[in-house]
Formats: C-alpha cells, structure tokens, sequence
C-alpha cells in the first residue's frame, strides 16, 4: 500500500454524508436548531443523477447536474406515509452562481419526478383535456425537495445566498420577481446544534483547521490534542484531511487504532506547499497568456468586451477573472 494517499473532496464528502445518522442529524441542525424531526431510519438513498430535457418551440436543450447526496425521508404518519427529498452538496470554493445552481438541481429532481409521473399518461382515458395535455392530473402531487449548502472553504462566504442577490434589480420591481433563497452552512463557523458525535467532532475540528485568525502550528496543536483527548473517528479525521484537500497516512492507520494526527499534518504543509507551488507556475502561465491576447485585441481594435470573450474562451475563465486580467494589463498595452 502507498504510504499515502489523495482525498478528494468530493468523494471523501459523498461518502460521509451517506452515513443515515450523520445525514439526519445536520438536517436537524440546519432545519429545526437540533430538534431530532427526520430520523435516520426513515431515509432511503437516492440516483443523485438529475437529467432533464427542456422543450422549447425551436429547439431542446439537454441540462445534466449530479447531485453530492440526496435522500427520500419516509415519515409514517395517521393516514399514509410523509415523503420530502433531502439533498446536500458540499463547496470547497465560494461559487457565486451557487443560488442558481441549487436552483438547477431542485429542478432537476422535481422535473425528473414530474417526467416519471407522465409517463403513466400515454392515453386520455379517465382525464380531462387539460389534464392530458399537461400529462398530469390536478390531483398528482410531487415530493418537496430541499437543499442544503455546506461550504468548507477558509474564506468567509461572500456570494450571494438567494436569487434575487444576483440580480441587478430595482427595489420597486423586487416584490415581482420570484426569489430563490439557498440553505447555507458555512463549515468554519461551527454554530450548529448538533447530536452526533462524528459530526460534532468534525465541525469543531474544521473550524480550527479553517481559522486563519491563529498560526497554522497553534491551529495544528489544536486539532492534534482535540482529536487525541476526544479519541475521534477515524473516518472523521479522513474527511478533514479529504475536505481542506490534504492527504493522509493510511500506514498510520492500519498500525494503530488511532490516527498519528503529527504525521497527518506534516503530510497536509508539505501537499500545500507543493499545491501552492504548482498553482503558482499554472497563475503565472495563465497571466502570460492573458496578456498575449490582450495585446493583440487591442492591436486590432477590438472593444473590451470582444477581449473579455477571447479571454473567456481561450482561458476558460470566468468573466470576472477575465476582467481582472483585462484591469492588470488593459492599460499598459494602449
């Protein structure tokens, strides 16, 4: 076995998060400050796939968003069985379109529910007009989904957490225009009221990895003698190291029942180091390039905006680091 071994994020969060009583009680937390509502026994896993087609007159466009986790909470009640879709997706990086994109996957979820129920409608029979055409019956009823956001990232979040934060839009007209607000958790905080020891564990221990107010050593102590007084998880300890992107020392793990957390963390400075090193080099040649086809836009007169397109597709960059690159050398080739 390899002395050690990457974890990615996604990955190392997926697998976390399936754990029913881990899914429950940050569900818990989030929704209802700690009250114990969805239990772990009621959830059933489920495709995190949401595939959907959109119809319009000219053309079909396809959209296909895999979820982190999603699952069906089945809550027994007097007369039948209370269904909601729960679903997490976990952020390394402040996404600015995140609203928009949990927006994407609850339409994706209900579109896929609303496909399947259609496809019971291939006849007329037993519905009116109306309720052919639609391929539903004003009695269908679909599951209510809900979404939350965990964001492991050492920097505050500063994105918007609704729709209507993305918009650039009058007071006078806000009233009118449908908002859509996301559910966020933001891991360095650690303010939730939560019950599961693993969870606990592994939001105490993220706030103090992610804390950028103390030195890395006194930040790395910390955890140590946290995860050693409080004889923490191994899994847990794997998902600190797979969410802050580091790697570990599964020889360490295999020898002894605990986790040689020194060894861990000295694994974690030299993998942000080199990762610093590497990112640094791919920055450096990015800029390079940048300036190359700054210079030559404005050489042939193109406006700013034909420059932020090139920059954009050549790149493949966000428009807002396409201005910046604009911004940093704009000025020094006119």
């Amino acid at each position: 076995m390899a002395k050690t071994q990457d974890l990615k994020p996604d990955t190392v969060l997926k697998n976390y998060w399936r754990n029913n009583e881990q899914f429950s009680d940050i569900f818990n937390a989030v929704l209802f400050e700690g009250k114990q509502i969805i239990k772990p026994e009621e959830l059933e896993d489920v495709d995190t796939e949401e595939s959907s087609m959109l119809e319009h007159r000219d053309y079909v466009e396809s959209i296909k968003a895999s979820r982190d986790n999603i699952k069906v909470s089945k809550k027994s009640q007097t007369h039948g069985v209370e269904f909601v879709m729960l679903g997490l997706e976990a952020q390394e990086h402040i996404h600015y379109a995140m609203p928009l994109r949990v927006m994407g996957y609850d339409y994706g979820t209900y579109k896929k529910q609303y496909d399947g129920n259609a496809k019971r409608y291939k006849k007329a029979e037993g519905m009116d007009e109306d309720e052919y055409l639609s391929r539903m019956k004003r009695t269908d009823k679909f599951m209510p989904v809900i979404t939350i956001t965990v964001y492991y990232g050492e920097k505050p979040w500063d994105g918007a957490v609704s729709l209507h934060g993305m918009l650039n839009i009058q007071e006078e007209m806000r009233q009118f225009v449908n908002d859509y607000k996301m559910l966020l958790v933001e891991a360095r905080q650690d303010n939730l009221k939560l019950h599961n020891i693993n969870n606990v564990d592994l939001f105490h221990m993220l706030k103090m990895v992610l804390d950028s107010s103390i030195p890395k050593n006194e930040a790395k102590e910390n955890v140590i003698k946290y995860a050693r007084e409080h004889d923490v998880d191994k899994a847990v300890i794997m998902t600190v190291a797979g969410a802050t992107n580091c790697r570990i020392d599964y020889n360490a793990l295999s020898r002894r029942g605990d986790v040689d957390m020194c060894t861990l963390f000295d694994e974690i400075a030299r993998e942000n180091e080199k990762k610093g090193r590497i990112e640094g080099k791919a920055e450096g040649k990015a800029e390079g390039e940048a300036k190359g086809i700054i210079e030559i836009g404005t050489e042939f007169g193109l406006s700013d905006n034909d420059i932020l397109e090139r920059l954009q597709s050549k790149l493949k960059v966000s428009i807002q680091k396409a201005q910046e690159y604009l911004e940093m050398f704009g000025k020094q080739t006119v």
